[in-house]
């Protein structure tokens, strides 16, 4: 067994029992984006948080001390990613990351933004021409330390 079974799992009980994410987030009483993220190998939880979800999804003991391990981020079995919807993000950091960089670094100097002391949010945003998906990504500034 490993953390990839564990999240096959997690989708396939997810999808037969019709579970939506933003439940799951209540229940562990986190944000959806990072409960999501949790259960799709990507976060780690605590041990309460795992119990949890073991709960929801109908874990072992085992399976839910998977949840408890540090995974290995980046989900994406190629570099150029194939799914539509996640290609489309991809298509954005190539065609705007330069100006986001330059725009990050114009207000807040050489650094990076966090991906770690991070927030995500996405809702529907109605719109007469068709709902709109509001992304919003919130990182803390890091700027690059002289030495």
């Amino acid at each position: 067994m490993n953390r990839l079974d564990v999240t096959e799992k997690i989708i396939a009980t997810k999808v037969a029992k019709g579970i939506k994410w933003s439940d799951v987030a209540t229940k562990v009483g986190l944000s959806k984006e990072w409960v999501t993220a949790g259960c799709l190998g990507q976060m780690t939880f605590d041990e309460k948080q795992a119990k949890v979800i073991g709960k929801i999804f109908g874990l072992t003991a085992e399976e839910i001390k998977w949840l408890q391990v540090v995974p290995y981020k980046g989900s994406l079995p190629s570099s150029v990613p194939t799914d539509p919807l996640i290609y489309r993000w991809y298509e954005i950091v190539n065609v705007y990351g330069t100006t986001i960089k330059e725009l990050i670094h114009e207000e807040f100097g050489d650094g990076i933004m966090s991906a770690i002391d991070f927030s995500m949010d996405i809702v529907r945003q109605p719109d007469p021409k068709g709902d709109r998906v509001n992304v919003v990504l919130s990182g803390k500034f890091l700027p690059y330390k002289q030495y």
